[in-house]
């Protein structure tokens, strides 16, 4: 992401001419969230001078500053752990997607389930062209084309209990989520609205043009 983020955190870079973390906010505040903490380490003071206690925006923000990095999921347990209810149910983003969909229908779904956590499902765009054949000859070319296929979109669903399943340190992927899996306790809900994920320099240029067009 150089070098957009020599400078800032990556939920800082901005698309369409507004930081990552503030798209999320915006879409959150309209899913009707109240309560925001941010997970940060890295120059966190960027992102709590641009958001403040969140009042701008219509929402309370906090801040859970990590002192050292823990990894994805050991970031994610220590924001957790700074919620301000504990006891109840909360929503969960990377720092690097933008998303437009229903966040009532991820939760209905992921209650309907009965699960610990449920993860937001994107469809998978491949980045590369693939080849029609038919008989040994090509009949033509699809650039990046949908594939049918699921990836983690980075959204949860995380019931309390959830919390103390994540790593003190390293990547919930590799841990929690496997194990829920295997306990039968791990939701799948399949996007249906807009979901980009910011990896790349040209991520940022595409997802500019996605959103102004969405408007």
């Amino acid at each position: 992401m150089r070098p957009y983020t020599d400078d800032r955190p990556k939920a800082m870079v901005e698309v369409a001419g507004m930081p990552i973390v503030e798209h999320q906010i915006r879409w959150l505040v309209d899913n009707r969230v109240k309560q925001i903490v941010v997970s940060c380490g890295y120059r966190a003071e960027i992102l709590q001078e641009h958001l403040g206690d969140g009042s701008s925006l219509g929402t309370s923000v906090t801040y859970a500053v990590e002192s050292q990095p823990l990894g994805r999921g050991g970031g994610l347990k220590f924001a957790a752990r700074h919620l301000p209810h504990p006891g109840e149910f909360s929503f969960a983003l990377n720092g690097d997607v933008l998303s437009r969909f229903s966040l009532s229908e991820l939760l209905e779904h992921h209650r309907s389930r009965r699960v610990t956590a449920t993860v937001a499902l994107a469809p998978y765009k491949t980045t590369w062209g693939i080849a029609d054949l038919d008989d040994g000859l090509i009949k033509g070319f699809r650039q990046s084309p949908t594939l049918p296929y699921w990836i983690n979109g980075g959204i949860y669903v995380l019931e309390p209990e959830c919390v103390d399943l994540l790593p003190d340190k390293g990547d919930h992927e590799d841990s929690t989520f496997p194990q829920l899996a295997s306990a039968g306790k791990l939701g799948g809900y399949r996007i249906e609205g807009y979901w980009r994920g910011i990896d790349t320099v040209k991520d940022v240029i595409e997802a500019t043009q996605d959103l102004e067009a969405l408007g």
